[in-house]
């Protein structure tokens, strides 16, 4: 298998999977600073031209939460549940797409990503309308934490890994967190593992075994 990735926030998803799944993955590094996710050989697997994309023999899968979800069951782990958990697990997944990712994104990007690239200054009316919205979901998430270990009870899942990818970065990203201490707690328990705090090969001491072309 190949997994195609950058050091951003929906490759993390998936490198912190695969690395904690201890599956057999060739991590392919595409540098979007060089647009490489634009060449015509990386349009072909992926279209909407982004990270992460993962090559699976004749099996080409792009979405890092419909990959997570590929490699839980290609590793036969509970991880994506095959009970009836695996709705709660999908509620999570959407829930975080569709609510909390867009909050804590856009101030990931407006903080973290664009002194990357040298994007200029954050943008303080998107920063001021972010931090409302994170804090309103934020406070959803913290209430249901509350008597949990992990979102879907006792267990780990691909939801948990969804949905805590913008953690990492809190402080970069100037997430409020100060009044959420279930959810700082819950971070604190991803981060015992070692597959979560080191996700991407470089960063990890281990080279990719191949680069992009």
């Amino acid at each position: 298998m190949k997994l195609y990735y950058f050091d951003v926030l929906n490759p993390r998803k998936a490198c912190a999977l695969a690395r904690h799944l201890g599956l057999p993955v060739e991590f392919v590094h595409v540098n979007l600073g060089k647009s490489e996710h634009k060449t015509p050989a990386f349009l072909a697997m992926n279209p909407n031209g982004k990270v992460p994309v993962l090559v699976d023999g004749d099996t080409t899968l792009w979405e890092s939460n419909a990959i997570m979800c590929y490699l839980a069951r290609k590793a036969g782990s509970d991880l994506w549940p095959q009970d009836a958990r695996q709705f709660d697990v999908l509620r999570w997944l959407m829930w975080d797409a569709t609510e909390f990712a867009p909050k804590a994104g856009t101030l990931y990007f407006e903080h973290v990503i664009k002194a990357r690239f040298g994007m200029g200054p954050p943008d303080a009316a998107e920063v001021q309308k972010a931090t409302e919205g994170f804090l309103r979901f934020a406070a959803v998430l913290e209430a249901h934490l509350r008597g949990r270990r992990y979102l879907v009870g006792e267990a780990l899942s691909v939801a948990d890994f969804a949905v805590a990818i913008t953690l990492p970065y809190a402080q970069q990203a100037q997430l409020p967190l100060q009044t959420f201490p279930e959810i700082r707690r819950w971070h604190a328990q991803m981060n015992e593992l070692p597959a979560w705090r080191e996700p991407f090969p470089e960063l990890a001491g281990t080279p990719a075994m191949t680069k992009a072309a």
